[in-house]
């Protein structure tokens, strides 16, 4: 059954020793006695219980139903934020219904079983927010969430205790109990690191503080980590849900207008922000390569040479990633960016053979694009750059092979992934292979980017 959260980092997997995710908290001094008076653990935390029995009449679960088979496609949680109905939830667990709504409708049931229909009013696909309204609200009293002021302006305390809600995998509304641990670092997307055990089901649910005020939505989870969880800080959610309280029903084409507005505004920053940031120099074997200064890549590096007893060519990697990929669709991201370069050197083969390897290396570097179903056909250009005697040469650098692939998305036609490679001509028996792969990306925005690093691409080889 496919239950929805989002692509924050990693997609989630499907944790089965996860399945029985009931917050089972167990403080040191709960004890209570048992008919024969010896003592027994109780289950939940005494604030746990609290919490839970005042915030549960205001949880919600969010269903995409297929209209045609009147079944579930997708699931999430959700949370009421307003008498009249409003309530809180993530885009992805709507985005199949805000982009194809001729296919799909969206169902809520509360945590009394009571279903009814929701309607689309506000999305923030940048922090991967929706706000919806019950057709029909609920019969009082129920549960209206309000939002913790300290959350709101950004000054809750690291390690304040926290409490997270939803409905994990179909299995019913739990809570899970965690610890708040400030905004993530080297990320350029706002997420706060949450140390509870988010799964697969939750997304959109409330986190709430010890008062059940809201301080985060649930969003994602890190795979192979076991508490390590995001949340989208409260601020960006108070401000959609102040938008929606003024705005109606929105349409499909106001959806798409409005995803293509958000995404050309946060472009627009992020990239300004990239070239106000600029790229520094690394040494890879006697070369010098680009890398960003900004801080919110993360960068590793590997090699061959553990792997083999006996090589015929060493190669040193080195990769960096933003890691911000921003939930359009559940076959569609926008906004990654991911830099990589290889320094291959010949142990034994000749330079045609070391040739062949160059090839192999450049084509292991063209992205895994995905489906093509949302994408026109790749374009691609081939050329030579710089080097004496070279299109545009400069003596003072060995010529650039370099492709720059491109394709459109075809459900927001100004956005673009953008592929470029380029491999060094200097030496027949060493090299660099350099990379740059962009995900739904303004095409002018791709092009700055491409040519900065390029040209900050200073391969000119060290000879002291």
């Amino acid at each position: 059954m496919p239950v929805t959260m989002s692509r924050f980092s990693v997609w989630f997997g499907s944790a089965l020793g996860s399945l029985l995710l009931l917050a089972v908290l167990q403080a040191p001094s709960a004890l209570a006695a048992d008919e024969g008076g010896a003592a027994a653990p109780r289950i939940l935390s005494a604030t746990a219980e609290q919490i839970f029995g005042q915030a549960q009449s205001g949880l919600l679960q969010i269903r995409t139903l297929l209209k045609s088979a009147q079944k579930q496609s997708s699931i999430g949680s959700g949370f009421l934020v307003s008498a009249d109905g409003l309530a809180i939830t993530n885009y992805h667990v709507v985005s199949q219904y805000a982009l194809e709504p001729e296919l799909y409708r969206l169902e809520f049931v509360g945590a009394d079983g009571v279903k009814g229909k929701l309607r689309l009013h506000a999305i923030d696909v940048i922090n991967d927010l929706a706000v919806v309204r019950l057709e029909t609200p609920p019969a009082p009293p129920f549960k209206v969430f309000q939002f913790n002021p300290d959350a709101v302006e950004g000054k809750l305390v690291k390690g304040e205790r926290l409490f997270s809600m939803g409905n994990p995998l179909d299995l019913g509304f739990t809570i899970v109990e965690g610890t708040y641990n400030g905004l993530v670092e080297k990320s350029y997307q706002a997420h706060v690191h949450f140390t509870g055990a988010l799964n697969p089901g939750m997304s959109g649910g409330p986190t709430v503080s010890g008062d059940t005020r809201i301080v985060g939505v649930n969003v994602a989870h890190r795979v192979g980590s076991e508490l390590v969880s995001f949340l989208v800080p409260a601020e960006a959610a108070f401000r959609l849900l102040e938008k929606a309280r003024a705005d109606r029903e929105m349409d499909a084409a106001e959806v798409r207008k409005d995803i293509g507005a958000q995404m050309s505004g946060w472009q627009a920053d992020f990239f300004a922000a990239l070239k106000t940031q600029g790229f520094h120099q690394a040494e890879l074997g006697p070369y010098r390569v680009a890398e960003s200064n900004a801080d919110w890549f993360s960068c590793w590096a590997n090699t061959n040479r553990d792997r083999r007893r006996k090589l015929r060519a060493q190669v040193s990697e080195s990769s960096c990633d933003t890691h911000t990929q921003l939930f359009l669709a559940h076959d569609m991201s926008a906004g990654k960016v991911a830099l990589s370069h290889s320094y291959l050197k010949s142990v034994d083969l000749n330079a045609l053979q070391f040739a062949r390897q160059l090839i192999r290396a450049a084509r292991s570097e063209t992205p895994g694009w995905g489906p093509r179903n949302r994408f026109t056909p790749d374009r691609c250009y081939e050329d030579f750059i710089g080097g004496d005697g070279a299109k545009g040469g400069d003596p003072a650098r060995p010529a650039l092979q370099v492709a720059w692939c491109a394709r459109a998305y075809l459900d927001f036609p100004e956005l673009y992934d953008v592929w470029m490679v380029s491999v060094t001509q200097d030496h027949e028996q060493e090299a660099l292979v350099s990379s740059v792969v962009l995900t739904g990306v303004h095409f002018d925005n791709a092009v700055a980017f491409t040519s900065d690093f390029r040209a900050a691409l200073k391969v000119q080889r060290d000879l002291d």
